[in-house]
């Protein structure tokens, strides 16, 4: 079996255990960025229909302060968007990943602490973050660099 990692001319190195393996990159980038992709577009074309269920107090505070900032709800919209795009079209997907990662950790926090009911969802799209980020290990190797030269 092939442990080794692996770099196509068009994409970041991924670790490949074989077919399986890529396959399985394959279907969890679009696993996550086909929601990522439709819910970036609902931001601005409003066509799924918002729930009816009651927020919790203090979740309910946090979702208007967020609308009434004026951008953050657009904000999040187009982060959604341009990181499901990227993951679809495999192309900078680590780069997707990174932007993506302060958006799940505050999806976490929030369905941790203020509305339960989303966590299962939040936890699987982290599971999704966190397999592709493993899978693209290689690519983050620089970025841990503790003492990096400059260029």
């Amino acid at each position: 079996m092939n442990t080794t990692a692996y770099t196509s001319p068009n994409s970041a190195p991924v670790a490949s255990r074989g077919k399986i393996s890529r396959i399985a990159v394959i279907v969890v980038r679009i696993l996550l960025g086909l929601p990522l992709t439709i819910f970036g577009l609902n931001a601005f074309l409003n066509f799924i229909p918002q729930p009816e269920v009651q927020l919790p107090e203090g979740a309910m505070a946090f979702t208007i302060a967020l609308v009434n900032s004026g951008y953050m709800m657009e904000l999040i919209g187009v982060t959604q968007l341009i990181v499901g795009v990227m993951l679809l079209t495999n192309r900078f997907v680590p780069l997707a990943l990174v932007i993506f990662a302060p958006f799940m950790v505050n999806s976490v926090a929030f369905h941790l602490v203020l509305e339960r009911s989303g966590l299962g969802m939040s936890l699987i799209f982290l599971a999704l973050e966190l397999y592709l980020a493993w899978a693209y290990r290689a690519a983050y190797r620089p970025l841990l660099t503790a003492r990096a030269i400059p260029a």
